[in-house]
């Protein structure tokens, strides 16, 4: 028996929930001799983008184990985002500066086919520069350089940066290269492991020719 009711939840009442209504539905199946040997609680806990307060993975873990306390089957969850999420960043590098009279842009060579999680649920990301500068503290709009409404990765940031500043768009270990793509023929970033001083090229940088590659032309 298998259930998942959503991610990026920050408290534990609704897992307890979920497996009480999956409890019944099992017990009930094996009143008429359906005897079920797993039992798949899904996962969804979530994880600290901004300011949200998820439970720790121990309090977590007590409560679902304290719902299933005496039951026979065996329990499997899917973490998925709470281990992975914040264990991973997008790189991304300033390209323009444009200051205007009502907002200031930050245009980033990162676009939403890089991370997709802003433009599609409006979702934050925290932005730093990897290296303090000296430059003057200002609020920008940190979007990508596809011509889209929904090319952003920020909104009023208040950032100290230059053209050909690094930033980190922090928490995008759970959904930036899983919901990449080549919009607009850009190629996929490259993926590294940091492992204490060890650096693991894990994916290489895709080429346009790449891209190109199952293409025919029409003769």
């Amino acid at each position: 028996m298998d259930c998942h009711i959503g991610s990026q939840l920050t408290e534990t009442s609704p897992f307890i929930d979920a497996a009480g209504k999956v409890l019944a539905l099992v017990d009930a199946l094996a009143a008429e001799g359906i005897h079920l040997e797993h039992l798949d609680l899904g996962g969804g806990l979530g994880i600290r983008y901004n300011d949200e307060t998820p439970p720790a993975i121990g309090d977590y873990i007590a409560a679902i184990l304290a719902a299933l306390r005496g039951r026979s089957e065996k329990l499997i969850l899917e973490p998925g985002r709470v281990l992975v999420g914040n264990a991973g960043v997008l790189l991304t590098r300033v390209e323009y500066l444009k200051h205007g009279e009502e907002k200031n842009f930050a245009v980033v060579d990162a676009a939403m086919n890089d991370l997709m999680r802003p433009a599609l649920y409006d979702a934050y990301h925290d932005i730093l520069p990897v290296k303090r500068e000296k430059h003057a503290m200002q609020r920008y709009e940190v979007v990508g350089p596809i011509c889209e409404t929904g090319d952003f990765i920020g909104h009023a940031r208040d950032l100290q940066i230059a053209p050909q500043s690094l930033l980190a768009v922090l928490s995008a270990g759970a959904y930036g290269m899983s919901m990449s793509s080549n919009y607009n023929t850009r190629p996929r970033a490259a993926e590294v492991i940091v492992d204490g001083g060890v650096v693991h090229l894990v994916r290489e940088r895709e080429t346009l020719a790449q891209l190109y590659a199952g293409e025919n032309l029409i003769s």
